[in-house]
């Protein structure tokens, strides 16, 4: 092993980068001085490993032994490092060992299909080898075709052609190999009889929703499960990443969907051990209340559980009521959170995850047999859909021959006894055989496999039927409708964001945090503005009434349903200016996602022909936009100023803040692909330059002051590196006078020195402005130095908070030696 250029950089905070065939290596390489520029201390890339021809993300990785040739090669890449590491920057990497892309470029899924079971590649994917169709046995489906197989063999699109010096089957411009003897000559006849003598089967697509014998990424078939599980697969997957972090090209890894491996904490152990000085972290959401395993050998989550309880807490709780009436009036929609995610997880598992379900039923009835529990198949598919759809976590995480956590068998039982009372005709001893098996308390291969199967089907579940079902379905305030979330928690006190920050600190403090991510349902920005709307429910309220009213002409035959309305409104003002085709491609999007009237798979061509035609109307509808605009705009600076405190909150709690592409200035984007635009670099180095140059808080409609709250906090975490790093305290500090309760701020420093920095943000301050004048902030004694804008300085120990305030709502203390 090379010693490598070293252990890397202190850990600052990180920048997203999404590459793909329009952003290389060498178009990162261009923008590492700026980054530097702006502190950032970690370049965080999207996977880079060999994708598909023209991948956009990187997920759909076919050969994980080489670096993606679109972006560069590792020639590029290393050049990449080379330039980053010159300007004291280190190298954080996504990796994707779950799944792999069925395509003709991945020579693994090339081997698969050509040789089979017995091949090389036999044991690289999660296959079912036996599943009941008998067809399919010992067979791979392809499901691929646009109708039957006798339909495409009638209407000649199957042919043999030659590619690469190897004769090939083709169906239009996809290829697929021959098994040996392959046919001699290409241009031969296919028949029954070839197709017979492959190791894959030729389906239909919409054959794989029910028969599909493979396990996915999700319910994508074109992304194929991996046996991350077989130390040889794992070796060969994780080759290329870890040489990069030995030889000390790379400082981290970022490992995703780490719920969809078969054994995560095993999975955790083994690639420690192969790389046990890195920054390691995992893409698991934690639901409200849920902790990562405490055993995991990892440094903490990509961030999602932080984005909660930092959107949460400029978000008003006096508004529920208001809110929540209003929307069911307006929309007729259920009103209880905990009843639409669980529908949607139902909906998903009875719809989309039909092979899951079946493989685990037959795994169930095997131990029912054992036990001498005698149901029909259709109870026992019936069980595992209500468990599943009612377990509050996305997984649980028991091995063989250890003790579910106490936390995890709560799960469980909570699983077991909603499932009970949503379908009461479910057997009690069935249930049982359920509990036993998830607990790993019932022995016998077959149990055990049921235990973790359930396991790697329960957390995409939750993700299909909560994250892009249910998170569209319920509308109420859509800012609190993020992954990972709780949009039936409405609100977050100050009190429970402290306790939040102290736990971190104690337990995971170089936890990665976010505030938006490529993931995310809309951007930091537009959910602080649409925060707002839950300090003015009655004027939100009455504007839905007026806009329904100025829109209905727009409307035909009853379409589109008021949920979407609800929606799009929301999105227009959380957006606001959207032109027509990004809030057509959004709506179009969201509408496909919630599945009540159009799915992805199923559109509604006239649901979306009325859907499509009402938002073109409402957006160039002059009088609607003319209103728009006059309730949007008294928005706007209060919006920014709340994405300014979010900004500097997630700048300086305990954990490692990144900065996705692009949000260093004002963004106002939706879920992707709306967030993988392109962003313009040059602009903000200028405005970086400019802002560097001013004492005073730069342009707001540029988002030159997001940018100087930016490089001022990362800065400040350099230069009082104490106070953030592993062990760093966190003092939430009190205010007194009459806008006391608008304040939240803590002071950041070490056991022996508490009080080394100090962060002040308001809240809730729409509508009635705080008075500032008569409230003070306790920051203990000693002369402080504001860094954010003039270095002007203030003398403990109480602060007036309309001297900190004048200049701009936000303000980052440093005290002075």
């Amino acid at each position: 092993m090379s010693a490598g250029p070293g252990p890397g950089p202190e850990l600052v905070a990180t920048y997203r980068l999404q590459l793909h065939v329009g952003f290389t290596f060498a178009d990162a390489a261009e923008i590492i001085p700026y980054l530097a520029d702006l502190g950032i201390s970690h370049l965080y890339l999207s996977p880079i490993l060999q994708a598909v021809p023209g991948s956009t993300h990187g997920y759909d990785q076919c050969d994980p032994t080489r670096v993606s040739a679109e972006l560069g090669g590792e020639l590029g890449f290393r050049q990449l490092c080379t330039v980053a590491r010159a300007h004291g920057l280190g190298t954080v990497l996504d990796i994707v060992p779950n799944h792999m892309a069925t395509s003709e470029t991945n020579p693994w899924w090339w081997e698969l299909l050509r040789s089979g079971r017995h091949g090389r590649a036999g044991a690289y994917f999660d296959v079912d080898w036996e599943p009941p169709q008998l067809e399919l046995q010992g067979r791979v489906m392809v499901p691929v075709l646009g109708g039957e197989v006798s339909a495409a063999l009638t209407a000649g699109e199957l042919s043999v052609v030659e590619r690469d010096g190897q004769r090939v089957l083709a169906y239009h411009d996809l290829h697929l190999p021959l098994a040996e003897p392959a046919p001699e000559v290409a241009g031969e006849e296919v028949t029954e009889d070839l197709l017979d003598r492959q190791h894959y089967r030729l389906a239909s697509w919409r054959d794989a929703a029910e028969r599909l014998n493979y396990r996915r990424f999700f319910d994508i078939n074109s992304l194929i499960a991996l046996r991350e599980e077989d130390p040889a697969v794992f070796a060969t997957i994780h080759s290329l990443p870890v040489r990069m972090v030995q030889e000390g090209e790379v400082q981290g890894l970022r490992v995703d969907h780490v719920d969809g491996l078969r054994d995560p904490q095993g999975y955790l152990d083994s690639l420690r051990g192969e790389v046990p000085g890195a920054w390691l972290l995992v893409e698991k959401i934690l639901e409200p209340g849920e902790r990562l395993p405490g055993t995991w050998p990892v440094d903490g989550t990509t961030g999602y559980d932080f984005i909660d309880g930092l959107q949460g807490v400029f978000v008003d709780a006096s508004a529920e009521a208001s809110l929540t009436r209003f929307y069911g009036e307006f929309t007729g929609q259920p009103l209880d959170w905990g009843d639409v995610a669980r529908a949607g997880k139902l909906e998903a598992a009875r719809r989309l995850f039909q092979p899951d379900v079946g493989r685990l039923e037959r795994l169930l009835e095997v131990v029912c047999r054992d036990r001498g529990v005698d149901v029909s198949r259709q109870t026992r598919i019936e069980a595992i859909n209500q468990v599943a759809a009612s377990l509050p976590v996305y997984r649980t995480y028991a091995r063989a021959g250890t003790r579910m956590t106490a936390e995890e068998r709560a799960s469980v039982d909570t699983a077991l006894e909603a499932a009970g009372r949503a379908d009461p005709t479910l057997p009690q001893a069935l249930l049982a055989v359920v509990r036993d098996g998830l607990l790993l308390e019932h022995g016998g291969e077959a149990a055990t496999e049921f235990a973790l199967r359930f396991q790697q089907f329960s957390g995409p579940l939750m993700a299909k039927g909560v994250e892009d079902t249910a998170l569209y379905r319920f509308n109420r305030l859509v800012c609190l409708n993020e992954v990972g979330g709780d949009p039936a928690g409405f609100g977050v006190s100050s009190e429970e964001f402290h306790a939040a920050n102290r736990a971190r600190a104690a337990g995971r403090p170089r936890t990665m945090l976010a505030s938006s991510t490529h993931d995310t349902k809309r951007s930091e920005d537009v959910r602080a503005r649409l925060s707002l709307l839950a300090q003015i429910p009655e004027q939100w309220n009455a504007a839905v009434r007026r806009w329904a009213a100025i829109n209905q002409p727009h409307r035909s035959g009853g379409l589109p349903d008021r949920n979407i309305e609800y929606l799009l409104y929301q999105t227009l003002v959380g957006a606001w200016p959207l032109t027509a085709a990004r809030a057509v491609a959004y709506i179009e999007k969201a509408a496909r996602e919630a599945r009540q009237h159009t799915w992805w798979t199923d559109p509604d061509p006239e649901y979306e022909g009325a859907l499509q035609r009402f938002v073109s109307a409402v957006i160039s509808d002059a009088g609607f936009q003319a209103d728009l605009a006059a309730f949007v705009e008294p928005l706007v600076e209060p919006g920014r100023a709340v994405s300014l405190a979010q900004v500097l909150l997630k700048l300086t709690s305990p954990g490692i803040p990144d900065i996705y592409q692009g949000t260093e200035l004002w963004d106002l984007s939706l879920v992707d692909p709306d967030n993988r635009r392109p962003v313009d670099y040059p602009r903000r180095r200028e405005l970086l330059r400019q802002a560097a140059l001013t004492a005073t808080p730069p342009g707001w409609d540029d988002g030159a002051v997001k940018l100087r709250v930016i490089e001022r906090a990362l800065t400040t975490r350099r230069r009082s590196r104490a106070a953030f790093g592993p062990g760093a305290t966190y003092t939430p500090l009190e205010a007194t006078g009459p806008g006391a309760a608008n304040i939240l701020a803590y002071a950041r420093g070490t056991a022996d020195d508490p009080l080394m920095v100090v962060v002040v943000v308001p809240r809730l301050t729409l509508g009635s402005a705080p008075d500032w004048s008569g409230t003070t902030l306790s920051t203990g004694p000693g002369r402080w130095a504001e860094v954010l804008w003039s270095g002007n300085h203030v003398d403990g120990p109480e602060v007036p908070l309309a001297e900190l305030f004048k200049r701009c709502p936000l303000a980052l203390l440093e005290r002075e030696p």
